[in-house]
């Protein structure tokens, strides 16, 4: 049964020294249940930064978003399980063949992770996803189209920025997880994000899980930000 804290996902960014972020871990695990381990983790520690997640008795969402032609994908996919990671990421905009074959090499795993698929970057805006990416279409027509697209593959869920949960949520499955980066308590810096909502307002729009990096691992009390931000998110049931 899903708890509260299985609602935050924190995104163990930018920690370069192993001991801190075992110690992050330890301090936080009472308030969150899922922790997001990126390409800068993965590359730098390896498979063992995993056991650091498992110990504290929290799910793993690797992060990776791969985006390669569809056999590669496969092929990695099939190594991230085994691995026994719950949550694993790959770029919508492979396309249908690709998240197809990631789906389908998920599903042969004797622990499937759950694939999300990655929308639009949060960093990206409409200027950048017209002049700089080329593309000809605002960001909400992006973001839906590579929604319904993700929807017809067999991918356990999607992510996308909150911004974009109104748009996204009546075109996908009533069970698809819709993991939400950007995620910033009233008052935080928003760095640099630029679509971005607070814990209650994504969650109230679809979200099912909600990716905060830097409001609680940059705090000078990690453990204290979490269980904050957990307490915010009680308060919305």
């Amino acid at each position: 049964m899903k708890t509260t804290r299985d609602y935050i996902a924190l995104a163990l960014d930018n920690i370069n020294d192993p001991d801190n972020l075992k110690q992050l871990i330890l301090k936080t695990s009472q308030s969150v249940g899922v922790y997001k381990l990126g390409l800068e983790q993965f590359t730098r520690f390896g498979p063992p930064v995993l056991d650091m997640v498992r110990l504290a008795g929290s799910k793993i969402f690797l992060d990776l978003k791969f985006h390669d032609i569809p056999n590669t994908v496969a092929k990695a996919v099939e190594a991230a399980c085994s691995l026994n990671v719950d949550y694993l990421t790959i770029h919508t905009q492979g396309g249908v063949e690709m998240m197809k074959a990631a789906a389908q090499a998920a599903a042969k795993a004797a622990h499937p992770p759950k694939i999300l698929g990655v929308t639009l970057l949060t960093s990206i805006d409409q200027k950048m996803l017209n002049n700089e990416l080329g593309v000809p279409l605002s960001t909400d027509e992006y973001v839906v189209h590579l929604a319904k697209k993700a929807s017809e593959t067999g991918l356990g869920g999607l992510v996308c920025s909150a911004a974009d949960l109104q748009k996204v949520k009546p075109v996908l499955p009533e069970n698809f997880e819709i993991v939400t980066p950007g995620i910033r308590p009233a008052g935080a810096d928003v760095n640099d994000q630029k679509r971005i909502a607070t814990p209650q307002w994504a969650i109230k729009n679809g979200s099912t899980l909600l990716v905060i990096g830097r409001p609680i691992t940059g705090a000078d009390d990690p453990g204290r930000a979490a269980a904050d931000i957990l307490e915010e998110i009680k308060n919305h049931f």
